[in-house]
């Protein structure tokens, strides 16, 4: 059931959201985690995250501009962080919200079909 709520997601556009709306639940984020298993809650429960370790410095970079023609195109924009030069995270929430919405986890499924050159 899960491939098919991320398989869902990764063909859905992300929908403008300004505010007014309510963030979604934290059952509604158990679920839709649930579909997209490498993510997991932030710390402070208010973002979804994933971690990579590149396979070097350019792929990483290379992986972030995927990444980024991905969220212009939805205009939705992560957090993007590297560090240590191929340590990639990903942090995904809505702004407008102060926590998530099912934009979020869109924009995560189309992220994980994003290929990344990953250490060995």
């Amino acid at each position: 059931m899960s491939e098919n709520v991320a398989a869902r997601l990764a063909s859905q556009k992300c929908v403008p959201c300004e505010g007014g709306v309510k963030p979604l639940r934290p059952e509604q984020v158990a679920e839709l985690l649930q579909a997209l298993p490498q993510w997991r809650l932030a710390e402070h429960g208010k973002a979804i995250e994933r971690r990579w370790q590149a396979k070097d410095f350019m792929a990483a970079i290379g992986f972030f501009q995927h990444i980024a023609a991905i969220a212009e195109e939805q205009d939705h924009h992560p957090d993007l962080h590297l560090t240590g030069y191929r340590q990639v995270r990903i942090e995904i929430m809505t702004h407008a919200l102060n926590g998530l919405s099912e934009n979020d986890f869109i924009l995560a499924a189309k992220i994980d079909q994003v290929p990344i050159e990953l250490k060995k």
